[in-house]
């Protein structure tokens, strides 16, 4: 029988193993960060590797913008469209599941429902898959290259 407070109601019996809590915790960040090959993943070397996976799914204009002494929110950003939604769908689920598999990294993904533009969150790199209507209007890497840059793309 559960016991009942003096209000009446059901008293929870509250159990505490903060010991377990905290291993368990850090267990499961550190089997998330740590790719399968055991060694941790440079930007660069996680640049590469994004890229290779967008020209395999033929995603389309693909720019890379280099952040670092620009902005906290990681090192690189990269933009690329895909022709209708499903594609940008795809590129998406596909992008974050070969991070996931091959590299040991764990993406949060934005916008994957509406299939107009799509963020995918690496930590150290920031990817937008767009439809080109879409990107059109944001103009998002006129906004983060230099001048000289945003020029020629």
């Amino acid at each position: 029988m559960i016991p009942r407070s003096a209000s009446g109601r059901h008293r929870c019996a509250r159990r505490r193993d903060l010991v377990l809590s905290t291993q368990t915790v850090a267990a499961s960040a550190t089997a998330n960060a740590a790719p399968k090959g055991g060694a941790e993943l440079s930007s660069e070397e996680l640049l590469e590797a994004i890229l290779k996976t967008l020209d395999d799914d033929k995603a389309e204009d693909v720019v890379q913008i280099d952040l670092r002494g620009k902005s906290s929110i990681g090192d690189y950003m990269v933009v690329c469209s895909g022709r209708s939604t499903r594609q940008v769908t795809a590129i998406s689920e596909k992008l974050a599941q070969t991070l996931k598999t091959d590299h040991g990294r764990h993406a949060k993904l934005e916008g994957k429902d509406a299939g107009d533009w799509v963020l995918i969150d690496t930590g150290d790199i920031v990817v937008h898959v767009f439809r080109p209507e879409v990107r059109d209007f944001y103009q998002l890497e006129k906004m983060w290259l230099t001048p000289a840059a945003a020029a020629k793309a």
